[in-house]
């Protein structure tokens, strides 16, 4: 199966969600958006190496680097590889002695540490065309990291279980709106809808 590169684009919260955040994957050279939902923990290891800040303490993927550094082991690329009932699965690809070594792992740790080694992050095709969201406008697509506080609109004030009462063509367009907005938890949901739907028909 043909790899898709794929880069961090945003890192956003949600506030209709507690502890709920995203990491945004975007396809390299490409229009669509692959949306991940991460916890806090992990949010703010991807936040912490992202911005370059040095804590004071190493934080367990820091302790991780260190301790593959020390042993000449290294992290080559990361592939999610898998996407089972909502959850990602995903693989380290790794470098020790001429000899290659898969590390199955969480995505949100996986790129945790792709950040900390500034490696490549891949995909496949049916992973991102199943669970990704495309860009319509050229003019959206965005580079570098931005926590996002989201607008809260009519439709998303209520529980999951209003978006059941939209149509079609009003779920596509409460998902254009809330991408606008950058609320990726939002979109994921919307997306899941969507699918759903389509799935029936």
């Amino acid at each position: 199966m043909r790899k898709i590169e794929l880069e961090i684009v945003a890192l956003s919260h949600s506030i209709t969600q507690t502890h709920s955040y995203a990491v945004v994957l975007g396809e390299v050279n490409g229009l669509r958006r692959l949306p991940i939902v991460i916890g806090g923990f992990e949010a703010q290891a991807i936040a912490v190496a992202l911005e370059k800040m040095q804590p004071s303490r190493p934080l367990t993927h820091d302790l991780m680097k260190n301790f593959m550094n020390a042993f000449n082991i290294e992290l080559h690329e990361v592939v999610i590889s898998n996407l089972q009932e909502g959850i990602f699965y995903s693989k380290l690809i790794c470098y020790s002695n001429e000899e290659t070594i898969e590390i199955d792992s969480r995505t949100s740790d996986a790129l945790a540490l792709a950040v900390r080694f500034g490696c490549p992050i891949f995909t496949y095709e049916n992973i991102l065309n199943s669970a990704g969201i495309l860009l319509d406008d050229p003019a959206g697509k965005k580079s570098g990291v931005k926590p996002v506080t989201p607008t809260i609109s009519e439709h998303e004030k209520g529980a999951e279980d209003d978006l059941k009462v939209l149509n079609l063509d009003e779920l596509t367009q409460l998902l254009q709106e809330v991408l606008e907005q950058e609320d990726y938890i939002r979109a994921i949901a919307i997306r899941d809808e969507i699918n759903s739907r389509k799935g029936r028909v």
